[in-house]
């Protein structure tokens, strides 16, 4: 898609995707463990993920908010999910369709400025998400192949686990997007859960394919999500959250606990939770709300548990480095937990 010299000019400087594995974190993380403050309890959240690494029981389900693989941090996410670090993921629809399955169809987010003129980028069709830049055309395009995978699927109500799967096999089918986090979970059988699907270019999409299908169209049911990943809590028994942001995807992975209590299956807290965040906790937000809050409501148990008061292009990165470097993962066994979810319900 040719680009004007106009706006060519803002969109020059390519995002470029940050490796974990291309540095160790594991002595600076070891080291801030030794000081005070935000440093020290990333050291002490690094440590609990690699706990839930060792830890053969413990499921763990990865949580994304923010615009995370815009900034630079997809790749990180996606070592995670090559190497068993984690079995599920829960996001919101802007990090999984808008972003990275948006760089796997061969787009890129560049690198800009908070105080360019809005009203100029407006003009060229380019959209400004705080200091980088997104070709809305590009975004266009991503929102009709979307549309195009709900046309082939045959018409009726999927939840955003399955309607992302069928984005997966769609890059393995057309050979894009290798490394990508919708490409990796598809091929290793993780489910990507998107609550809020609609509240991203999944819903741009979906409403053109169903415009275009007033009788027989694919809808997506936020319902079927919590289902589901209510159900991969009922089976996995313990399980561990890695939280980068807040939000819906936060809530969303927390409740399960309590959604397994209203069926009357027991199901335990989640043993394991940390949390990147600048959200604060004095206003009563859910992004903010401490892990321990979380315990009032029967949601996360106490002890192996850490809040992370920092930005997530800052810490995320670090984290990630120390939990590949320690190598945990490499006797972690794989637990295809999409492979499950496709199986029928036993009574």
């Amino acid at each position: 898609m040719a680009k004007s010299p106009t706006k060519q000019k803002f969109l020059r400087h390519p995002v470029e995707q940050l490796d974990p594995t291309a540095f160790n974190a594991v002595p600076i993380l070891q080291a801030m463990g030794k000081t005070a403050f935000q440093a020290r309890n990333l050291a002490r959240a690094a440590e609990i993920y690699d706990a839930m690494l060792r830890d053969p029981e413990c499921t763990i389900i990865l949580c994304l908010a923010g615009s995370l693989v815009s900034a630079g941090l997809g790749r990180s996410i996606a070592v995670l999910l090559e190497n068993r670090m984690a079995d599920a993921v829960v996001a919101t629809g802007a990090n999984i369709v808008d972003q990275d399955f948006f760089e796997a169809l061969g787009f890129r987010h560049y690198q800009g400025s908070p105080d360019a003129d809005d009203n100029e980028l407006r003009e060229l069709m380019i959209d400004r998400i705080y200091d980088t830049y997104i070709d809305e055309e590009e975004l266009r395009a991503c929102d009709l192949t979307v549309a195009e995978i709900a046309d082939r699927l045959p018409p009726g109500v999927y939840s955003s686990r399955e309607f992302i799967a069928q984005m997966g096999k769609w890059l393995v089918q057309r050979g894009k997007g290798a490394g990508s986090i919708t490409r990796v979970a598809y091929e290793k059988g993780i489910p990507i859960f998107c609550p809020a699907f609609s509240d991203s270019s999944a819903g741009f999409g979906l409403v053109y394919h169903q415009w275009h299908h007033p009788d027989r169209h694919v809808a997506i049911d936020s319902v079927k999500d919590f289902r589901e990943l209510t159900r991969i809590k009922i089976a996995a028994k313990e399980t561990g959250l890695v939280m980068v942001g807040g939000g819906v995807p936060k809530n969303f992975a927390q409740d399960v606990v309590v959604a397994a209590d209203v069926l009357g299956v027991e199901a335990p807290m989640h043993k394991y939770a940390i949390q990147i965040t600048v959200a604060d906790v004095r206003d009563g937000g859910l992004s903010g709300s401490t892990l321990k809050e979380a315990s009032s409501w029967g949601k996360v148990a106490q002890g192996l548990e850490q809040m992370v008061f920092s930005e997530a292009t800052l810490a995320f990165p670090l984290l990630a480095s120390y939990v590949y470097h320690q190598g945990s993962w490499r006797a972690r066994a794989e637990r295809r937990l999409a492979d499950l979810l496709a199986a029928p319900v036993e009574a």
